[in-house]
């Protein structure tokens, strides 16, 4: 299944390439090394990658070789084919495939954690934190390796995202800029949230300790989320709190960052003792 879905992203990949080596021969190289040149989306992403985080101390094509394993994966193709869906979809400015692929530093440092990941999970903690950082410098994304994070997920603009060790991020998550999955001081053991399938993240939250984000909740920009979020709830403010229900039931997927209208439960009545318009 992963396989099939990488072989007709590709295909669309290797389609959009060529109309834009036709429209601008200035980066035709860009186009070789990633596309042209490349047997499929895994070795496509692993020489983009491996070539965005080489440094003077680990050279390019061990961090190759590192990543072409990881993208081998049958599970990790399928959730970089369906990260790269999510962005075209729920971002207008990203319409084809190539604009993530090519030039979109959440992406990437999204694919270049799940390298992170996956080499933490195979017992090479150590090459792993180093990636970490050199992420961290390259696309300032600091997400630690033994985070888990589901697929389907857009980090949007992405810069300054800090998402810690035990946080879990469920599918078809959207997270903009400034986000942090974080925790509340020196403890030890499991400290960070854990946020469900399809909930959006608006820019600038901060999410602190091992809470439960409900899936399809809505966090508003600038929120400090302090204790549980209900499935289906959108909250915002410092410290946040409940100001309604989202418009839709994954919210992620439609990316409206409106604060959505009180349920009818909570519009008071004259004479029920809460000010409120009417009483005014």
């Amino acid at each position: 299944m992963g396989n099939e879905t990488a072989a007709v992203l590709w295909a669309q990949l290797q389609e959009e390439a060529r109309g834009i080596a036709q429209r601008e021969p200035m980066l035709l190289e860009l186009l070789q090394h990633a596309v042209f040149n490349r047997r499929d989306l895994a070795d496509g992403l692993a020489s983009l990658i491996s070539a965005r985080l080489a440094n003077a101390v680990i050279s390019r094509e061990p961090l190759y070789q590192m990543c072409i394993s990881a993208y081998r994966d049958d599970g990790i193709i399928e959730a970089v084919c369906a990260d790269f869906r999510a962005v075209c979809s729920r971002d207008p400015a990203s319409a084809q495939l190539t604009i993530p692929f090519l030039y979109l530093k959440g992406a990437h440092a999204l694919e270049a954690w799940r390298v992170a990941h996956y080499l933490y999970s195979n017992g090479r903690q150590d090459v792993a934190r180093y990636l970490q950082s050199v992420i961290s410098d390259v696309f300032a994304v600091d997400i630690h390796p033994a985070a888990r994070i589901g697929k389907g997920i857009m980090l949007d603009h992405a810069t300054g995202i800090v998402i810690g060790e035990t946080a879990v991020v469920g599918d078809n998550v959207s997270i903009l800029q400034d986000v942090t999955l974080g925790g509340t001081g020196k403890e030890n053991g499991d400290r960070h949230p854990k946020v469900g399938a399809g909930v959006m993240i608006g820019a600038g939250a901060k999410i602190l300790g091992n809470i439960k984000i409900g899936e399809g909740a809505k966090i508003g920009a600038g929120s400090v989320v302090l204790s549980e979020v209900a499935a289906h709830t959108t909250v915002a403010g410092i410290p946040a709190r409940v100001v309604g229900k989202p418009r839709q039931a994954m919210p992620a997927l439609e990316m409206d960052q409106e604060l959505d209208t009180p349920p009818a439960a909570t519009v008071c009545t004259p004479g029920c003792g809460v000010i409120c318009k009417k009483d005014v």
